[in-house]
């Protein structure tokens, strides 16, 4: 059975992945009260990194915030892409973070699923950074990170939660052509 707050996370969820697709800074805010819902529910089912991954989104929704309503030499944030190099040296790091974190959350807690809740957790961290920044591609890692997360939650019994991250799936899918159209009018 669904959870109220577990409900009102999920909605807003789905507003900050839309808004988001769309450039809408009102993404932000949305971000920031559904991943405080989330802070807690994740550590009320024992999925400790996607819990400490929500605190952490809560400090991104307001650096999100800030860079896409900063102007550097009066304008704003443009969406862009990242060499495959920097992509590389990106999942890399989180390969290292996520076996290391797996590693200690295993032998040291009682974590959940500690490997997956690792790998979810440090490809989610570095790719809302790239969401921050605007990067293209951040919608292919999270199209990874959602189709991952959806086993994480139906297995802590957090259906809706699940439901959310199949849609997010979708609308990544979305976010990608959107962003994509915005960087490359012509193609």
């Amino acid at each position: 059975m669904a959870r109220p707050w577990e409900a009102i996370a999920v909605a807003l969820g789905v507003a900050y992945v839309f808004l988001a697709a769309k450039e809408n800074v009102l993404c932000w805010p949305a971000a920031l009260v559904s991943t405080a819902i989330f802070s807690w529910l994740f550590w009320d089912v024992s999925l400790l990194m996607e819990s400490a991954l929500n605190i952490y989104y809560l400090a991104m929704a307001i650096y999100g915030w800030w860079s896409w309503t900063s102007t550097s030499q009066h304008r704003s944030q443009q969406i862009h892409s990242w060499s495959l190099k920097k992509h590389a040296v990106c999942i890399c790091l989180i390969l290292i973070l996520a076996l290391t974190s797996g590693l200690l959350l295993s032998h040291y807690t009682q974590a959940a699923l500690p490997f997956l809740d690792s790998i979810t957790t440090w490809a989610a961290v570095i790719t809302t950074y790239m969401v921050a920044q605007k990067i293209l591609e951040n919608w292919l890692y999270w199209v990874v990170i959602d189709a991952i997360s959806i086993y994480l939650y139906i297995d802590r019994e957090l259906y809706l939660t699940a439901m959310l991250f199949a849609a997010y799936v979708v609308i990544a899918i979305y976010g990608w052509h959107s962003w994509k159209k915005i960087l490359n009018p012509s193609a």
